[in-house]
This record gives C-alpha cells, sequence and structure tokens, in this order.
C-alpha cells in the first residue's frame, strides 16, 4: 500500500466465465482465474439474488421472533429469524417485512436497516441484508411449508441456543447477537 491507496498486486485475472446452470435463485458458473503468481485454475462460482432476513424484537427488546424450521442441505432443525429472497425490483425493506409476514403470521410495527453482508464471499456473490422490527402484530397463520414452529424466543435463550448448534444461520445469529448488545448498552443509540 503507498499513500494509503492498495496497491491491487494481489487481485486475481479472470479470464473468462462460463455459466453451468441457473435458475431465479441460483446461478452456477465455472470461472477461469490466475493468480498474481501465475497459477491458473479453474473455480466454481455461485451467484445468489438478494435475501433479506429481519430480527423482529418485541417491545421491550426481550425476546426475538424465530422459526423452526428443516434445512434439508445440512439435514438439520434449527431456529431462525425469517427471510427470504426479495423479488427483481422489491424494495429488500418491503420484501424483508413481507416474509416476516409468510413465514410468521405476525406483521413487523417498523423496518430498520441494519446491515448488509456476503457469508461465503470467496466462493459465491450471495448479497444478505439483516433488518430489525420493534413490535409486531398477529395477522394470521405462517405459510405451511415457512415453520414447524413459529416462537418469542428470549435473548438469554437464543444466546443459549446459538451455543447448544440450534441456531447456525449466520443472520440469526447476528440478529441475536446484535439484539443482546443493544439490550445491554453496546450500540450507539438507534443501532
Amino acid at each position: 500500500m503507498r499513500h494509503g491507496v492498495p496497491s491491487e498486486r494481489t487481485k486475481w485475472t479472470i479470464h473468462g466465465e462460463r455459466v453451468v446452470d441457473e435458475n431465479r435463485h441460483i446461478k452456477l458458473s465455472i470461472a477461469s482465474v490466475e493468480l498474481p503468481n501465475g497459477l491458473a485454475f479453474d473455480q466454481y462460482v455461485v451467484r445468489i439474488p438478494r435475501c433479506v432476513m429481519t430480527a423482529v424484537l418485541d417491545e421491550e427488546g426481550e425476546r426475538i421472533l424465530l422459526i423452526w424450521r428443516h434445512r434439508f442441505i445440512v439435514d438439520q432443525w434449527g431456529w431462525e429469524v425469517p427471510g427470504g429472497y426479495a423479488d427483481p425490483g422489491e424494495d429488500p425493506a418491503e420484501a424483508a417485512a413481507r416474509e416476516v409476514v409468510e413465514e410468521t403470521g405476525w406483521r413487523p410495527r417498523s423496518m430498520e436497516f441494519l446491515l448488509s453482508y456476503q457469508p461465503m464471499i470467496g466462493s459465491a456473490n450471495a448479497p444478505q441484508d439483516l433488518y430489525v422490527a420493534r413490535g409486531a402484530d398477529l395477522v394470521g397463520e405462517p405459510h405451511v411449508d415457512e415453520a414447524e414452529v413459529v416462537r418469542w424466543v428470549p435473548l438469554a435463550e437464543a444466546q443459549e441456543l446459538i451455543r447448544a448448534g440450534k441456531i447456525l444461520g449466520a443472520a440469526t445469529v447476528m440478529a441475536v447477537l446484535h439484539a443482546l448488545a443493544a439490550r445491554a448498552g453496546a450500540l450507539p443509540h438507534g443501532s
């Protein structure tokens, strides 16, 4: 780094990329890349549309709304915050609120953007947005294929669920840790 500007000496060269398969939720391709040292190889690349997740907290900020669901890819049951894909052209905050209603039957009273992250940045372009909602109103039942159980979980219990391996998803881990930090006053007001 010279004068605070990266030199880009470690930037990989992409010689091409070909699509192997794609649908509306994923694109799988193979990229021909070359490292700065001259080593060339092919690497699989996954591209996934924007996903939105929401940490729905009760009015007091003491409980978080979680769903119990099975994930066939890892063949495990676990607790998660509600979330899913934003439709093309859909406002991400509206998509996040829609997903909460579909997956839990609860409508958030507020939506606040928290952060964006890439969960597998070395192999995938999979943008994820995390929102925080405070308060929610029960407006119906969750869609039948979304959740086995919907439950308001005390934050201390949610923290223990992470340690016990009952919360595995990155968005849910971040949501719980953010809510715990906010409750402890470790975050600036409004976070």
